[in-house]
């Protein structure tokens, strides 16, 4: 994170300013031979998985895996509905189907795959932001970071823990109050 300081003067007042940024790094492979075969897997699960999900509306089939520390793979599909708030996506359905079913196995690895009519998506597509609070808070839960691969036609990026995907999280920590 850098640091940038400068005074800004409001109103006659001065105020000392701190612009601090932030930086998003991740891997990026082409070709997924270059994956380790852990992974591999774990990407054509998140495609499986796609090939299941129930997207009447938009078409758009999303499948996610989530690599336990025993090596169980969750698998997890978008399922959508005509009250369209009623749908739940792929990546919250495995995460759900992890902790409900193997609530002592944590986490390792999550795989995402999106698929149109014309097959998988030729870019990666990340998280939406009720997803990204979600393995959020299964890091949180666990104590582990959860590795997140993203796996479109055209390439593949990983990217080690969700606090790159999402920083200045909303946490346990602002939910306690500091009451006298």
């Amino acid at each position: 994170m850098t640091n940038f300081v400068k005074f800004v003067i409001l109103n006659e007042l001065e105020f000392m300013v701190t612009t601090k940024n932030v930086t998003f790094s991740y891997q990026e492979f082409e070709n997924p031979a270059e994956l380790e075969t852990e992974d591999q897997e774990l990407i054509a699960a998140a495609k499986e998985a796609a090939n299941h999900a129930y997207a009447p509306y938009s078409r758009f089939r999303v499948g996610a895996a989530v690599r336990l520390e025993s090596g169980i793979i969750v698998r997890g599909s978008n399922v959508e509905n005509a009250a369209f708030p009623s749908g739940i996506c792929a990546e919250r359905t495995a995460i759900s189907g992890s902790v409900t079913n193997f609530p002592n196995d944590r986490p390792l690895a999550i795989a995402i795959a999106a698929m149109s009519d014309e097959g998988l998506t030729a870019e990666c597509v990340s998280p939406c932001g009720n997803c990204r609070q979600v393995i959020a808070e299964e890091e949180m839960r666990t104590g582990k970071q959860i590795r997140i691969i993203l796996s479109g036609r055209d390439k593949i990026r990983v990217i080690e823990g969700i606090s790159l995907l999402l920083p200045l999280q909303f946490c346990r920590n602002n939910l306690r109050l500091n009451l006298p």
